[in-house]
């Protein structure tokens, strides 16, 4: 933990659903996948946030996290630059990039609200949420495993009210999902925080078929 006395609850507030960046309104193509009937139930939701974390989260946005998070500290602006287009080109598709760029310049404005001035550029940009979380986390003192750690929790929490809308689910079936999303959780980032830079991508096939034909599906409870 970072010697900060500020820094965990600076990444409370970085983490909290009432930050306005509006992720609430995004499923991540798990809205197709309930209409496709690929997801059912509590177990098949399960195995559904499992996969994508562990393939997804924990081997793109976590690992370009991290450097993202490096990056900031050490003034490395072309190569925060570099990272970000790394990153939004590594989604895979129209409705991924969108939500991205769009959380991204969200947060940017905020973080300008609460005094860092450096989000400003991003609100024209093209950024990823990634890039202006990382910059957050290193102007606030909050250590980069801890950064990591806050993003899974929040993309995990954000994709199981997504869940219990969808399924439908109740409320202790989110309970029990996140309850045992987080038992996997300190394998992900261990994973994460040891990738090579070659290793970074994206391997999940049923997301990608999931987001694109979401964008065409006739009716829809979040965005595309």
């Amino acid at each position: 933990m970072s010697a900060d006395p500020h820094a965990l609850l600076r990444l409370c507030h970085l983490v909290s659903p009432a930050l306005p960046v509006g992720a609430y309104a995004y499923s991540q193509g798990l809205e197709f996948a309930v209409h496709a009937g690929w997801v059912t139930d509590e177990a098949s939701t399960l195995e559904w946030l499992q996969g994508l974390s562990r393939h997804a989260i924990g081997t793109l946005d976590l690992p370009i996290l991290l450097r993202l998070h490096r990056c900031w500290r050490s003034a490395q602006r072309e190569a925060v630059r570099d990272w970000t287009a790394q990153l939004i080109a590594s989604r895979e598709t129209r409705e991924l990039r969108a939500e991205d760029v769009h959380l991204g310049r969200a947060l940017a404005r905020v973080l300008v609200e609460l005094e860092i001035p450096e989000a400003a550029a991003w609100q024209r940009a093209q950024p990823a949420f990634a890039t202006l979380f990382a910059l957050a986390a290193a102007r606030w003192q909050i250590d980069a495993s801890d950064a990591l750690r806050g993003y899974l929790w929040a993309w995990t929490e954000n994709q199981v009210l997504a869940a219990v809308k969808l399924v439908p689910l109740g409320q202790s079936a989110g309970q029990r999902l996140l309850h045992r999303l987080i038992e996997h959780m300190p394998s992900i980032l261990e994973r994460a925080e040891g990738l090579a830079d070659h290793e970074i991508g994206v391997s999940v096939v049923s997301q990608a078929f999931a987001s694109s034909l979401h964008e065409s599906q006739y009716t829809r409870l979040f965005r595309s």
